[in-house]
C-alpha cells in the first residue's frame, strides 16, 4: 500500500481522540439513512466550535461514541444513500473520489436540478463555501501523476470521500463535526483555522506568519467548479436560465404596447422601447390636433400602425419567458388591463372621428355662410351683375344639398333655397314688373343646372309670376320708344313661352286699347308730337308681333300714327316752331303722298318756311285748300345768276323754280345808291326765265332762295311782300345785287 500523503494545510484535523475509520473496518456501523435535519446556515468558522454540553469534542449532537465525525446514523457524507463510500454500486473499491457517474462537477448530494450549486432541495439558495462535490479543496478530480490509481489525491486513507472527518453531510467546510448551530466561534473544541494545517492550532483561526502550505502543493487560485474555493476567486456564477413559456403573459404585454402607451415595456422595465412609443404617440398626437377636415395623412396612420404592431410583437417576444419583477397582483392584472386600455387607441380613434367630424360641420356651415352672403349681396343690385354671385352661391348650396346632406349644413339648404326664391321673386311683389322678369325667368331655369330633386316644385310655381311679369312688362311698353326691353320683346316671349296662358289671351285687346287712347289724344291733346312718338314706338311694337293676330291692331296704328304726324306738324307752325313745322310736314308729304292731307302739309310746310324767315307769315295757318274766284296773273322774271326758287304764300300758298340767266350778273350797290334806281329785267323778254303765277287777291309773302354759283353764296335769299288786287296784273323781277 502506498504511503499515506500528507493532508493539505486547510484540511480540518481529526480530533486528537477520534482516529479515522475506514469505510468496512470492524467496528464502522451498518448503512443507514441519515436522519432529517433542519438546514444549517452555511458559515466559515474561523476557530473550534463550542461543545454542548455532554458532548464529547467533534461529535455531532445524535452520533454515538465511535462513529466518524460528521457522519450520520450509518452513512458515509458526500455520497448517495445505499452507496460505498468513494465509488458506486458495481464500482471497484480503487476508484478516484468523486468520480461519480450519475452526479455533475459540482451538485450536491440531495440537490434539485436547476437549482443554483452549493442548495440542497428544499434549503435557501446559499452553497456551503470552500465545499467541492465529492473531493477535498486542492484535490483535482481524479487522482495526481504519481498517486497510486487505488488512491485519490490528497485523500485520507479511511476517509469518506467528498467530507472531513468528524464533519456532518452539508456541514460548512471548516466547521469540525459537533459544532452546534449557534455555536460562537472560537471555543478550544473543534474546528481548525483554513489554510492553517497542522501548525494553526495555537493560533485559534487566526493566520500565523510565513507559508503554511507546502510550496507547489494544492490547485492554483481559482481553480475547480463555480463556487469553490476561497470567496472571490473562480468565474462569476451562471445566468438565470429562462422561465418556461407564459403565452398569457406574452400576449398581456402585446396588448399593453398596442394600446400606443408603451405599457408593456414599462412592465418588462424596458425603457427604450417604452421612449420610442411615448416619442411616436406624441408625435402623432401633434400631427392630429387640432382635428380638421383633411385630417392625418395616410402615411402618417400606416406608419404609426406598423410601429404598435412591431411593439405589440417585440412585446411578446419579450414577456413570452420574462420574470416580471412585480408582484403577483400587478401580474394578475396585466391582462385585464391591457384589454381594458385597448380602449385607448379605440376611443382616441372615436374621439378624433368625432373631432374631425365637427370640423368638418364647422367648414360647411362656413361654406354656407359664404353663400349666403354672396346672395344677400346681390339685394339692389340690377340682375345681370348679380347673377355671377347668384349662380356661386347656388353652386355651394347644390354641393351642400346633394353631397352633403346629412350634415348640419346640409339640412339647412332647403331653407336658403326657400329664402333664395323669395329673394330674387320680390321685385314681382312689388308690381315691379319688367325688373321682375330675368330672376323669374332665372328661377325657372334652374333646374337645367341645380339637381331637380333638391330644388322640387319650386320652379313649377315660377310659371304664373313669370308670364304676369311678361304681360306688365310688355302692356307697359307699348308707345314707349325708350323702353327696354321694348314691348314686343316681352309680349313675343309671352306668347311663346305661354301661349295657353290668360295672359297670353289678354295682349291683343291690350295692344288695340292703347292704340285707341293715343289716337284720341292726337285729336285733342296738348302735346300731339309726344303722342305720335308713342304711336311711332307703339306701332313698331305690333308691327313685330305675329301676324295672323295683329294684322288689324297694326293697321290701326299707320293710321293713327299719319293722323298724329300732321297734328304733329301744325301744332308746331301754330306754336310758332316753323323750322320744326316745316320739317315735320315735309316728311309727311313724303311718308304719305297719297295721303288727303299731302297738299296741306305741302303748304304748311312753304309757309313755315317763310315765316322762319318772315315770322308775320306765320300769323295763321295756311288754308287746306285754295280759295275760289278771279285769279291775278304775275310773271316771275329772274335777272340774275343762278338758279332761284320763289316761295310764296297768303291766300294761297305755293312755290316756283326759275332756271338760272346764262348772261346776267350781279348789280351794283352802295349805300348811296338809291335800289329804286337799279334798271333790273330792262333787256329783251326773252333774256330773263319767266313763270307765271295765278294769285288770288290778297297779301303775299316772297322768299327767293338762289342756288349758289361762282359769283353767289348758296342761300342767298330775300324776302319781299306784295299785295294783289283784283283786275290787275304783275310783274316781279328777280335780281342779284353786290356789296358794293
Amino acid at each position: 500500500m502506498a504511503p499515506v500523503p500528507e493532508a493539505p494545510p486547510w484540511a480540518p484535523v481529526p480530533p486528537a481522540d477520534r482516529t479515522p475509520e475506514t469505510p468496512g473496518s470492524p467496528g464502522a456501523p451498518a448503512t443507514l439513512p441519515p436522519p432529517a435535519q433542519p438546514p444549517a446556515t452555511p458559515t466559515l468558522a474561523f476557530g473550534p466550535p463550542s461543545q454542548a454540553p455532554g458532548q464529547d469534542a467533534g461529535q455531532q449532537p445524535g452520533q454515538t461514541s465511535g462513529q466518524p465525525s460528521g457522519q450520520g446514523s450509518g452513512q458515509p457524507s458526500g455520497h448517495q444513500p445505499g452507496q460505498a463510500s468513494g465509488h458506486q454500486p458495481d464500482q471497484a473499491s480503487g476508484q478516484a473520489a468523486g468520480q461519480q457517474p450519475v452526479q455533475a462537477s459540482g451538485h450536491q448530494p440531495g440537490q434539485a436540478p436547476g437549482q443554483p450549486f452549493g442548495q440542497a432541495t428544499g434549503q435557501p439558495s446559499g452553497h456551503q463555501p470552500a465545499q467541492a462535490s465529492g473531493h477535498q479543496p486542492g484535490q483535482a478530480s481524479g487522482h495526481q501523476p504519481g498517486q497510486a490509481p487505488e488512491q485519490a489525491s490528497g485523500q485520507v486513507p479511511g476517509q469518506t470521500p467528498g467530507h472531513q472527518p468528524g464533519q456532518a453531510p452539508g456541514q460548512p467546510f471548516g466547521q469540525a463535526s459537533g459544532h452546534a448551530p449557534g455555536q460562537p466561534p472560537g471555543d478550544p473544541s473543534g474546528a481548525v483555522p483554513v489554510g492553517a494545517g497542522v501548525a494553526a492550532a495555537s493560533g485559534y483561526g487566526f493566520p500565523q506568519p510565513g507559508p503554511a502550505t507546502a510550496p507547489g502543493y494544492g490547485p492554483p487560485p481559482g481553480y475547480g467548479p463555480p463556487g469553490y474555493g476561497p470567496p472571490g476567486y473562480g468565474p462569476p456564477p451562471p445566468a438565470q436560465p429562462p422561465g418556461p413559456a407564459n403565452p398569457a403573459q406574452a400576449a398581456a404585454i402585446a396588448l399593453l404596447n398596442l394600446s400606443g402607451l408603451g405599457l408593456g415595456y414599462v412592465l418588462l422595465r424596458q425603457w427604450i422601447g417604452a421612449a420610442l412609443c411615448w416619442l411616436a404617440t406624441a408625435a402623432l398626437l401633434v400631427v392630429a390636433l387640432p382635428a380638421d377636415v383633411d385630417g392625418v395623412p395616410v402615411g402618417v396612420l400606416v406608419g404609426y400602425g406598423v410601429l404598435l404592431l412591431a411593439a405589440a410583437a417585440d412585446g411578446f417576444r419579450r414577456g413570452l419567458r420574462a420574470t416580471l419583477r412585480t408582484g403577483a397582483a400587478v401580474r394578475r392584472l396585466a391582462l385585464p388591463l391591457a384589454l381594458v386600455l385597448l380602449a385607448v387607441p379605440a376611443g382616441g380613434s372615436l374621439a378624433y372621428g368625432a373631432a374631425r367630424e365637427e370640423a368638418r360641420e364647422e367648414a360647411l356651415l362656413a361654406r354656407l355662410t359664404v353663400a349666403d352672403e354672396r346672395v344677400k349681396s346681390g339685394q339692389g343690385l340690377l340682375f345681370d351683375r348679380a347673377e355671377p354671385l347668384y349662380r356661386l352661391a347656388l353652386a355651394t348650396y347644390q354641393e351642400l344639398g346633394t353631397k352633403h346632406a346629412g350634415s348640419r349644413a346640409g339640412k339647412l339648404v332647403p331653407a336658403r333655397l326657400d329664402a333664395y326664391y323669395a329673394q330674387l321673386s320680390a321685385p314681382y311683389d312689388k308690381k315691379d314688373f319688367c325688373k321682375a322678369v330675368a330672376p323669374l325667368k332665372h328661377l325657372r331655369g334652374l333646374p337645367g343646372t341645380v339637381d331637380k330633386d333638391l330644388l322640387g316644385t319650386r320652379p313649377a310655381k315660377t310659371d304664373e309670376p313669370l308670364a304676369e311679369s311678361l304681360y306688365g312688362c310688355g302692356t307697359a311698353a307699348l308707345g314707349v320708344q325708350t323702353a327696354e326691353p321694348p314691348a314686343e320683346k316681352s309680349l313675343n316671349e309671352l306668347l311663346d313661352t305661354f301661349p295657353q296662358s290668360p295672359q297670353a289671351t289678354r295682349v291683343e285687346p291690350a295692344v288695340r286699347e292703347a292704340i285707341k287712347t293715343r289716337s284720341a289724344a292726337v285729336d285733342g291733346g296738348a302735346v300731339p308730337c309726344g303722342t305720335v312718338v308713342e304711336l311711332r314706338a307703339l306701332r313698331s311694337s305690333v308691327d313685330a308681333l305675329p301676324d295672323a293676330t295683329f294684322a288689324g291692331a297694326s293697321r290701326e296704328t299707320a293710321a293713327a300714327v299719319e293722323k298724329g304726324d300732321f297734328a304733329c306738324g301744325t301744332s308746331q307752325f301754330r306754336s310758332k316752331e316753323f323750322d320744326d313745322a316745316a320739317t315735320t310736314m315735309t316728311q309727311f308729304a313724303k311718308d304719305y303722298p297719297n295721303s288727303p292731307k299731302a297738299a296741306h302739309a305741302r303748304s304748311i310746310a312753304i309757309a313755315a318756311e317763310i315765316a322762319d324767315e318772315e315770322p308775320e307769315a306765320g300769323k295763321s295757318l295756311p288754308p287746306a285748300k285754295a280759295p275760289g274766284g278771279a285769279r291775278m296773273v304775275m310773271v316771275v322774271s329772274n335777272d340774275g345768276p343762278g338758279s332761284v326758287e320763289l316761295l310764296y304764300t297768303g291766300p294761297t300758298t305755293g312755290k316756283i323754280t326759275l332756271n338760272a340767266c346764262a348772261t346776267c350778273t350781279k348789280y351794283p350797290s352802295s349805300v348811296f345808291l338809291d335800289p329804286k334806281k337799279i334798271k333790273a329785267c330792262t333787256g329783251p323778254a326773252s333774256k330773263y326765265p319767266k313763270a307765271t303765277l295765278l294769285l288770288p287777291a290778297g297779301n303775299y309773302h316772297f322768299l327767293q332762295k338762289r342756288a349758289g354759283t361762282g359769283t353767289s353764296t348758296v342761300g342767298d335769299t330775300k324776302i319781299s311782300k306784295t299785295k294783289i288786287e283784283p283786275n290787275y296784273s304783275y310783274t316781279n323781277c328777280l335780281y342779284v345785287t353786290s356789296g358794293f
